[in-house]
């Protein structure tokens, strides 16, 4: 049985129960001061570095806006994350166009919103930033092979290798561009502290190589996001993932450590949200099976896309949990006529045996890649409805 204890305070249970009593499912409330609270502790581990908030993980105007307050800038990936941003009065300094997959079309609207720093990983697109967006910063993605202990990892269709970032910012210089630093990502909600150790090693040999060879000054890292929600499989705290990325830096860099960007998106508000579900069906497929199938009103298509091949998993707590309640394996399905439409089935999860239609599931640590990361109109089924909560 999860422990809501674990995840959400009884003060902060309590209150969302009260708050999201009358809101029909499936539904997701986020906890501003969750959100508020994150951003500051991450701030106070990296007092070196810049945040740019990575809107994609919940581009809720509540939460751009509160962040943009206490003083974040921006990673974009879209003209429309842009437009977005932009309504909030955030300044075009304080953003960055992150999104290595652009068009041409697109890296001159940027420009024309006063953007001036760009990330790139291919020739074909730093010709397009150096046309379109002449004299901007631009910074090279790197590709990592070995993120494969991220929950959900990024490498192949992001980043080039080493060996071309170093051709890509010699160009950049070429072209009337500024060559302005290196980024990577380790992968999203990474366990494993030491990538961070192999890609910023990767960063001081074309820092150190660029400078030698081409009087190529870099003077940022991009250090992107990976850092980690509280799910169901267990993670370091982030106090020890700033020590030791600190030590890394320190390793390679001594004490002249470059500029620091980072792109936080699910540890900022991953841990603030809760999804709510309702049972639509419980059935077994046949007459002495143990597992019970439970179809929820929301699935892969509807907000739970990150349940695909059981990466990511989130605690899951109901109206009925107790110590003494008996518990049985199940399997977890969403509402579509999809088969694939599945979230948990090899990871069994365990719920009370006197789970009924029409109870309730709440989903923890649902606030990242949920309520925008979904389907418009499959089946149907509209996207969640969001809640903020202050």
């Amino acid at each position: 049985m999860t422990n809501r204890e674990d995840y959400v305070s009884n003060s902060d249970w309590k209150k969302f129960l009260e708050f999201s009593k009358d809101f029909e499912t499936p539904n997701i409330v986020i906890n501003l001061r969750t959100v508020k609270k994150n951003y500051i502790k991450l701030k106070d581990s990296f007092p070196y570095a810049r945040i740019y908030y990575a809107m994609k993980a919940n581009p809720g105007e509540p939460i751009l806006r509160m962040l943009a307050e206490e003083g974040s800038n921006f990673d974009i990936a879209s003209r429309y994350e842009l437009d977005q941003i932009l309504t909030l009065k955030v300044p075009p300094d304080r953003l960055s166009y992150g999104n290595t997959i652009k068009k041409a079309v697109d890296i001159k609207y940027f420009y024309s919103k006063g953007v001036r720093m760009f990330a790139t990983d291919s020739k074909e697109d730093l010709k397009n930033i150096a046309k379109y967006a002449p004299g901007s910063r631009v910074y090279v993605r790197i590709l990592l092979e070995s993120s494969v202990t991220a929950d959900w990892p990024l490498s192949r269709k992001f980043g080039c290798h080493p060996d071309m970032a170093y051709d890509l910012l010699v160009l950049a210089r070429d072209m009337g561009l500024t060559p302005y630093g290196i980024s990577f990502h380790v992968g999203s909600q990474q366990r494993d502290i030491g990538q961070w150790n192999d890609a910023i090693a990767k960063t001081k040999y074309l820092f150190t190589s660029l400078e030698e060879e081409e009087d190529i000054k870099l003077t940022m890292i991009n250090m992107g996001g990976g850092f980690p929600s509280f799910y169901v499989e267990p993670t370091n705290d982030l106090k020890e993932y700033a020590s030791e990325i600190t030590r890394y830096l320190h390793d390679d860099f001594g004490d002249d450590i470059p500029e620091i960007i980072l792109e936080p998106g699910r540890s900022l508000v991953g841990d603030s949200g809760i999804l709510t579900t309702e049972v639509v069906l419980i059935s077994r497929k046949n007459n002495t099976a143990l597992c019970r199938w439970v179809y929820c009103d929301a699935g892969k298509f509807n907000g739970l896309i990150e349940t695909l091949d059981e990466s990511i998993k989130y605690p899951i707590v109901t109206e009925k949990d107790k110590p003494s309640c008996r518990e049985g394996e199940v399997i977890i399905a969403g509402p579509t006529c999809d088969s694939m439409d599945i979230m948990y089935e090899t990871d069994k999860y365990r719920l009370p045996t006197d789970l009924k239609t029409g109870d309730r599931l709440y989903w923890l640590t649902t606030g990242a890649y949920t309520s925008t990361y979904a389907s418009v109109g499959f089946n149907g089924f509209p996207p969640l409805k969001t809640y903020y909560m202050e």
